[in-house]
């Protein structure tokens, strides 16, 4: 381990009143995608009582917008031993091996568990799970849903598996809620959260919940961007509220840029609709403004090499031609095809003015994924005693530089249980005693960046360390979050607390930025075009101290979990 530079100096506490009120329970987890409800589920059964906190209602997360599917090695003729070896080639040397072994390993029976559950996947004529491909993938192991409603299946099943226990005295949801911040004993062990109830709920205004163990899935932070795929919701906040806590956070500059967003024109700003890449794993393509199909002899998948590979040829033949998007050609696919395969691409699509059966769809690279969060082991454990986390607020290490497509559904899916497994033995073996956390002291606190400033905040991210980033730019944008957030502070409102946690965390993730000079996975540097093995194989790591955060490089030989 190496010491690079100190990040920024970030506080201990956002700004917020004191608890008014407080709940109780064995177990919290923040957050309602495939993560937090797996997981939520899984400790039901084991412990005696669970509280669910999600920031709006429970189907509003990120699992909801996943089109493409879950990739497991379901079909006979694959094998978890090359679901793996594709994994680790997207993951550009950074993945960690044991972490992606489990991931392949333990998927299969998660994923029939959930058609257990209740997941209705589509079917074969054989009445088999039907399978496709997609980028960087060579065997059909992406299972979907309702063509391309994938998420929204699997949220379904999961949330009607919860209304089923709803009314058990042993679960507890609040909806409407935001965690401000995690709350710690005098060990530094994480023994419950601060959250503010929205407008609507049970409670009012800010409170306390605590409990012998928290789980953060509260998904990623892509409206840290002007554009993205992901929801209003994902602004970062179980990030942020780590960092601050002194979680130690990794590899948060390998953003991963989706090649196949639907341009919708200069300026467009907010979440964007993708189109799935399994659009392209059925047959469409690439073309630019002249027709030529670019992606040709670029790489030997062609269209469907790894995503940061298309992403960068993209952005490449964008600069090379002054067009702001090229175009994905699905029309030889049919109308017939397109319209049972992706019903929801295509009704999108029309609802926009391009009908992907007679036009070419104009698309682009926008944010979609963050490989990076919180570092947790193979059981999902932070570097923080009795905090856990998991699905895109963590990272594990299975997608190292940069996510294989359709593996966040699964990664979700399988720490979860490993999480539920982990707390259940460490409560029964009395290694999380209750505990009583310490009062916050407001000297650590700090004013809140306006909510007016949240653009500000996404345009800065999204100039200089969005797709391409520079020495130059990133000391830019760096510049910029450090006077915004030395403005005069804004009101105590939810999107105040979302946009201080956005430029939180775009300081930490702009300043491993600019210290790896390299361009590798999802971080493309133009003044650093090479992989460079010799310099930087490794991960960069934030640890938040009373002193500041800490930004040091670990080298992959020394990285295992």
């Amino acid at each position: 381990m190496r010491d690079v530079t100190d990040g920024p100096n970030l506080p201990r506490w956002l700004l917020a009143g004191d608890p008014g009120w407080s709940t109780t329970a064995d177990v919290i987890v923040v957050g309602s995608g495939i993560a937090g409800l797996t997981c939520a589920l899984r400790l039901r059964t084991q412990v005696e009582k669970v509280l669910l906190v999600t920031k709006t209602v429970l189907s509003a997360g990120s699992t909801q917008w996943a089109q493409g599917g879950i990739a497991a090695a379901l079909d006979p003729e694959d094998s978890p031993e090359e679901h793996l070896q594709d994994t680790l080639v997207a993951g550009v040397g950074l993945c960690d091996e044991g972490a992606v072994r489990v991931l392949v390993t333990e998927g299969p029976q998660r994923v029939r568990e959930l058609v257990a559950l209740g997941a209705q996947f589509d079917r074969s004529p054989d009445g088999g799970i039907l399978l496709t491909r997609e980028g960087g993938h060579h065997r059909d192991r992406i299972a979907h849903a309702g063509g391309d409603a994938t998420g929204a299946e699997i949220s379904r099943a999961l949330i009607d598996a919860l209304d089923r226990v709803v009314n058990d005295p042993g679960i507890e949801v609040i909806e409407h809620a935001l965690v401000v911040d995690l709350l710690q004993d005098a060990s530094a062990r994480v023994c419950g959260v601060t959250l503010h109830v929205i407008g609507e709920g049970e409670h009012g205004g800010v409170g306390a919940a605590y409990g012998r163990a928290v789980v953060l899935a509260t998904g990623g932070l892509g409206q840290i961007y002007a554009s993205t795929t992901n929801p209003s919701v994902a602004t970062g906040d179980g990030m942020a509220a780590a960092l601050r806590a002194g979680a130690r956070l990794a590899d948060l500059e390998f953003v991963q840029f989706h090649p196949t967003v639907m341009y919708l024109g200069e300026g467009s700003q907010g979440q964007q609709p993708l189109i799935s890449e399994a659009v392209r794993g059925e047959g469409a393509f690439l073309v630019d403004d002249d027709g030529v199909r670019f992606m040709q002899g670029l790489h030997p998948m062609a269209d469907l090499a790894p995503r940061d590979v298309v992403a960068r040829a993209i952005v490449a033949r964008m600069r090379e031609t002054g067009a702001k998007h090229v175009w994905l050609d699905a029309r030889h696919l049919g109308k017939d095809f397109l319209e049972k395969r992706f019903p929801s691409i295509v009704a999108r699509s029309r609802e926009l003015g391009v009908d992907p059966a007679t036009q070419l769809i104009p698309v682009a690279p926008a944010q979609h994924y963050a490989s990076g969060g919180v570092w947790t082991d193979l059981s999902g454990r932070s570097t923080l005693d009795g905090l856990y986390a998991c699905g895109e607020t963590a990272c594990t290490g299975v997608h190292g530089a940069n996510r294989l497509a359709s593996n966040s559904l699964l990664e979700g899916l399988v720490f979860a249980d490993r999480i539920a497994e982990d707390i259940t033995a460490r409560l029964a073996g009395g290694d999380l005693p209750p505990t009583e956390a310490l009062a916050k002291d407001p000297a650590d606190g700090v004013g809140l960046l306006d909510a007016e400033r949240r653009l500000d905040v996404q345009r800065t991210m999204t100039d200089g360390s969005g797709p391409v980033r520079s020495a130059e730019s990133t000391a830019r944008t760096a510049a910029r979050l450090r006077e915004l957030l030395a403005d005069p502070p804004g009101a105590v409102t939810t999107a105040a607390w979302e946009t201080t946690n956005l430029a939180h965390l775009g300081l930490a993730l702009t300043t491993a930025a600019h210290a790896r000079e390299e361009t590798r996975g999802g971080h493309e540097r133009a003044d650093f075009p090479d992989r460079d093995d010799r310099q930087w194989l490794g991960h960069l790591d934030h640890v938040r101290t009373p002193e500041g955060v800490f930004m040091t490089f670990l080298p992959q030989k020394d990285a295992d979990r």
